[in-house]
């Protein structure tokens, strides 16, 4: 009995062999690609989000005017006086800045119209255009002043 015949049938002939080696490579290599990608997208997506600022604010009402004072961040750069109703920050001068950016600074309220005003901290670059320029920011304080 010739087992040549058999062997050939069972293992493959000299042409056929290199295929299954190959192939197998091509997959080996594929799936660590894939599994490398997928470990590499859980792992950098886990990293911790920013969280969201806090202040500490002291509102006064004194008379016609209304004092805001920052007591203190949390996870913030400071906070903006900010005019809800005409959505901008407050008025401010030289000596009456709407950005707080430190602890005990004030803002004096005087405006000559009925408006929402909104204490919102921030954290990022100081602005007051507009809140999408802060990097993340949320209302400390929300009050209404009535002239």
């Amino acid at each position: 009995m010739d087992l040549t015949k058999y062997r050939n049938k069972l293992v493959g002939s000299e042409d056929e062999r290199a295929v299954s080696p190959v192939i197998g490579i091509i997959l080996m290599v594929a799936i660590t690609v894939i599994l490398a990608a997928v470990i590499a997208a859980f792992v950098l997506d886990m990293g911790p989000d920013d969280p969201d600022p806090a202040a500490a604010i002291d509102v006064d009402e004194q008379g016609n005017e209304t004092v805001v004072e920052l007591q203190g961040t949390t996870d913030g750069d400071g906070a903006v006086v900010w005019n809800a109703t005409d959505e901008s920050a407050m008025d401010g001068s030289d000596s009456n800045e709407p950005v707080l950016t430190t602890t005990g600074q004030t803002y004096t309220v005087n405006e000559s119209n009925t408006t929402t005003v909104q204490v919102i901290a921030f954290s990022g670059d100081e602005s007051e255009e507009n809140l999408e320029d802060f990097d993340n920011y949320a209302i400390a304080e929300e009050f209404e002043y009535e002239a």
